[in-house]
């Protein structure tokens, strides 16, 4: 198996084969990403990932999950996805599930007839970062798509059958009254696009980017704890999305929530609001002990 550069994966993807198709994002212009910064896009040959699957089979035997990487799979021209995916299931009898980064841009120049085609031969589990509805600061953090086009782009994968997470980012707009507007407008694109789960990170400053050198010049300053947590019992507040599953354990978040929504808004409103009364920082993951 080769790799090419560091490898990123949903945390939900730990127990899956990484199998590479693209070096790099096909878009690579968010503010606060840092992940493909080093890399120049572009998209393996269908040669090099048959032969990385081979190798995979010889050296790890059966797979159940398999996860494409880099950033943006679903930007690779359908036929030559659709054959990666009918290799895999050749190579591995027991596969049961392919996931991948999905972004707007590609997933919009895909149509409704490539995604059910490329549901049906096992891409199953798309993860779109949405990161906020809030249509300005969209904008703001170079996502290259509006608040509709998102929105588009999420409905079309839900539509076409994929298992859809939709991953936001808490504390994007920013200290001050934009940042309940943010979690306002998430809840609102969320109820709209009707994800599978929804998956809630913290902004980490990452340098190098666009938002580590803003907050440097002090043009972005970043939420304390609390006030992330501020918008995260908003979005609970408001979310209406019948059996959600709401992912808010990642490393990068102060408090680890987690549930079903909307069976468990009030058990999850309470973890919130018991550390929001008290304003017990005890009770929450420290600097040091947080990550991307």
């Amino acid at each position: 198996m080769r790799y090419e550069g560091n490898i990123f994966r949903p945390f939900s993807e730990a127990n899956s084969y990484l199998l590479q198709c693209t070096i790099g994002c096909s878009h690579n212009q968010c503010t606060f990403c840092g992940m493909y910064k080093d890399k120049k896009y572009r998209v393996r040959t269908l040669d090099e990932i048959k032969e990385d699957i081979s190798m995979a089979r010889d050296q790890i035997g059966d797979v159940e999950k398999v996860f494409l990487c880099d950033g943006d799979a679903i930007a690779i021209e359908t036929p030559v996805l659709l054959e990666i995916l009918k290799e895999l299931k050749q190579a591995f009898p027991s596969l049961r599930h392919v996931g991948a980064y999905v972004g707007p841009q590609s997933t919009l120049s895909k149509s409704m007839a490539e995604l059910i085609e490329l549901r049906e031969a096992g891409l199953a589990k798309a993860y779109l970062g949405v990161e906020t509805g809030d249509e300005r600061i969209l904008k703001e953090i170079r996502k290259g798509v509006t608040y509709a086009e998102m929105l588009e782009a999420g409905q079309s994968l839900v539509e076409a059958g994929m298992n859809l997470s939709s991953m936001i980012l808490l504390g994007i707009a920013g200290r001050g009254p934009r940042s309940k507007e943010h979690a306002l407008a998430t809840a609102k694109i969320t109820n709209e696009m009707k994800p599978h789960y929804l998956a809630a990170l913290t902004v980490t400053p990452v340098p190098g980017t666009v938002l580590y050198r803003q907050i440097e010049r002090g043009e972005f300053e970043l939420l304390d704890p609390f006030e992330t947590l501020e918008e995260m019992k908003v979005l609970f507040e408001n979310l209406t999305v019948e059996n959600l599953k709401f992912v808010g354990i990642h490393a990068s978040n102060y408090l680890p929530v987690n549930g079903t929504l909307p069976r468990d808004r009030e058990r999850m409103l309470v973890a919130i609001n018991s550390v929001l009364d008290s304003r017990d920082g005890s009770a929450l993951r420290s600097e040091r002990e947080r990550g991307l």
